[in-house]
């Protein structure tokens, strides 16, 4: 007898998710709609859904446009039913954003970070000041947000308590789950930003209907988040997607991990900036931080040969790394994110043309090569639905 109800139990959750899967991803839809798309049956469909119903969890909005028949009731999630946090901890800055459960964005608050000063108590202290911030301006209660999502810099070792390791930011083995975790209640969700990124994308983005794709992170760091049959790959240790720790020139340029030649040492925002210094034998580049120094040179291409050749060597290196990514894991589309790719986005015909060159014929043919369709807060709303994405998964069961 228990383990029938044990069973039934399963079961009934498993179709839970299914049905709540559906709804938050392509809602509003009607029970029919449900019935097609995820092969439960009609009594099944109307049995949970009247429970989520009751629950407060599902909602009706309006009827679904009829054919002269009776018209079909269409469902969505309940936008008020819950909120979750996103956090997007760069390098540069701290971005807090607070969403309801039908992803709109309530509230915002970024607190700048000097790149010389990140120590972790820092950020952890950023990122409480933040989730305070971002309630307390919407009026919402901290009994009513389902979780906070982290999206960080650095390898994300997944474990009992989340650990950063960060060796761009001098942070080994940064117990960034137990900092944030002792000044808050609130459940937490830590991931590598790349990642939060790509599934931003995959859910609301330029990733949409792909199986196989590969989302790039351009900021001040590099970083990809590579997606094979809908699900995010990770690796023995969730280090997987360390893109901009590739090779790119045997030797070349140091990198900030203290190798020769990464990726990261020639197209990430602070390696373009110090290509672009030395191209001016010196002389600093106008503006006070890295956005207005990229900014800059963008603009200063109108009028300067010297701007118009480090956008090409960034569009050419931007583009093998492209090629490599298309030749490692032939992706349907590679989708180039973070701050530093969208203001450098006049750039994406010279790299699609590099990739072309550098990748092998055949899968190129098979990619797309596109900007993020999030635009800067990819990262921080991709955090915030690692909680939904677990409250998804099982059942939507608050714990």
């Amino acid at each position: 007898m228990e383990l029938a109800r044990a069973t039934n139990r399963s079961v009934r959750l498993r179709n839970r998710s299914a049905l709540l899967t559906k709804l938050f991803l392509d809602g509003p839809l009607t029970r029919q709609d449900l019935v097609r798309s995820t092969g439960l049956s009609q009594p099944a469909v109307s049995n949970v859904v009247a429970d989520m119903i009751d629950e407060g969890l599902v909602v009706e909005a309006g009827a679904a446009e009829s054919d002269g028949g009776r018209p079909s009731m269409l469902l969505r999630m309940a936008p008020r039913f819950a909120f979750v946090v996103g956090v997007d901890v760069g390098e540069t800055r701290v971005r807090v954003e607070l969403f309801d459960f039908a992803m709109t964005l309530l509230a915002s608050v970024e607190y700048p970070l000097d790149p010389a000063r990140t120590e972790p108590d820092l950020v952890a202290g950023r990122v409480l000041a933040g989730i305070d911030a971002v309630t307390g301006q919407a009026g919402v209660a901290p009994g009513d947000v389902l979780g906070v999502g982290i999206g960080v810099s650095g390898v994300v070792e997944q474990g009992t308590e989340a650990v950063v390791h960060a060796q761009a930011l001098g942070w080994d083995r940064v117990p960034m789950e137990r900092l944030i975790g002792a000044g808050t209640d609130l459940p937490l969700h830590i991931d590598n930003g790349a990642k939060t990124l790509g599934q931003a994308e995959m859910w609301f983005g330029a990733g949409r209907g792909a199986r196989h794709a590969v989302f790039a992170l351009v900021g001040s760091g590099v970083g990809a988040s590579v997606v094979t049959n809908g699900a995010t790959y990770r690796g023995a240790s969730s280090s997987a997607g360390e893109w901009g720790h590739t090779t790119l020139v045997y030797g070349g340029r140091v990198c900030r991990c203290g190798a020769r030649g990464c990726l990261e040492a020639y197209v990430g925002a602070e390696a373009i900036i110090d290509r672009y210094r030395e191209a001016r034998r010196g002389r600093p580049v106008p503006g006070e931080d890295e956005e207005s120094q990229i900014a800059a040179l963008v603009a200063a291409a109108e009028t300067s040969a010297t701007a118009r050749r480090v956008l090409a060597d960034t569009a050419g290196y931007l583009g093998a790394g492209v090629a490599n990514l298309i030749n490692l894991f032939n992706p349907e589309r590679v989708v180039l994110g973070g701050w530093a790719a969208m203001a450098l986005g006049d750039l994406l015909p010279a790299v699609r043309e590099a990739a072309g060159r550098q990748a092998l014929r055949q899968p190129y043919e098979q990619a797309s090569i596109e900007l993020c369709r999030l635009g800067v807060d990819a990262v921080a709303l991709g955090a915030a639905t690692l909680p939904i994405a677990r409250f998804l998964t099982e059942g939507g069961v608050r714990r």
